[in-house]
C-alpha cells in the first residue's frame, strides 16, 4: 500500500490483510520498534535522510519475507530503488485520495511531522503536488471517496489486486 498521509493505508490494508487471510506489515511500524522512538523523535534527532535509509532496509528485508500486505510511509515510494524493489517483489497498489479528503483526516492529528510547520495545509499541498506523480507509477490505484467506508475500500483494493493474477488468484 502506497500513498499520502490520511489514505487510510493502515486501515485498508489491515483490512485487506484479513481478506486474504495473509499477515498485514507496516513499514513505519518496524521502523518505531527497531529504533524504539517515535517516527517524529528519529526526524527530529537523526534527520529525514537518516530515516528513508532505514525505512529502505526495512521495506526491503519485509519484502523478503513471507507473503503479506505492507503499509509503507508516504514518502517511502519516492525513491526510485524503493519504487523498484516493491514492483520487483510484489505490486504496488496506490490509494489515491484527493487534498481534501486528506485534509479532512490529517489536520487535527498532531502525530505527522512533516505537518509540523507553520502553515500544515500549505505544506500538506506541496508534498501531495511533489507525490502524485510518483505515486501514478504504482503498478495498480484505487481512488478513496469520502463515503467509503474501510470495508468498500479494501474491497475495491482487492478487485483491483484480482486484475493481477500474478499476484493475486480467484478461487
Amino acid at each position: 500500500m502506497i500513498g499520502m498521509m490520511g489514505a487510510g493505508k493502515t486501515a485498508v490494508g489491515l483490512a485487506v490483510a484479513e481478506r486474504l487471510g495473509v499477515p498485514f506489515m507496516d513499514s513505519d511500524e518496524e521502523i518505531v520498534k527497531a529504533a524504539n522512538m517515535s517516527i517524529a523523535e528519529i526526524f527530529e534527532r537523526d534527520g529525514e535522510g537518516f530515516f528513508r535509509a532505514r525505512e529502505s532496509e526495512v521495506i526491503g528485508r519485509l519484502l523478503d519475507s513471507e507473503k503479506a500486505v505492507l503499509s509503507t510511509g508516504g514518502g517511502a515510494f519516492m525513491t526510485d530503488a524503493n519504487r523498484n524493489m516493491i514492483s520487483d517483489r510484489g505490486v504496488s497498489v496506490w490509494l489515491k485520495a484527493d487534498l481534501e479528503l486528506l485534509w479532512n483526516r490529517v489536520k487535527h492529528k498532531d502525530t505527522r511531522p512533516l505537518l509540523r510547520t507553520p502553515d500544515p495545509k500549505k505544506t500538506l499541498t506541496d508534498i501531495y503536488e511533489a507525490r502524485v506523480p510518483v505515486y501514478a507509477q504504482a503498478d495498480l490505484s484505487v481512488q478513496a471517496r469520502p463515503e467509503y467506508s474501510i470495508s468498500d475500500m479494501a474491497d475495491a483494493v482487492v478487485q483491483a489486486l484480482l486484475t493481477r493474477p500474478d499476484v493475486l488468484e480467484r478461487d
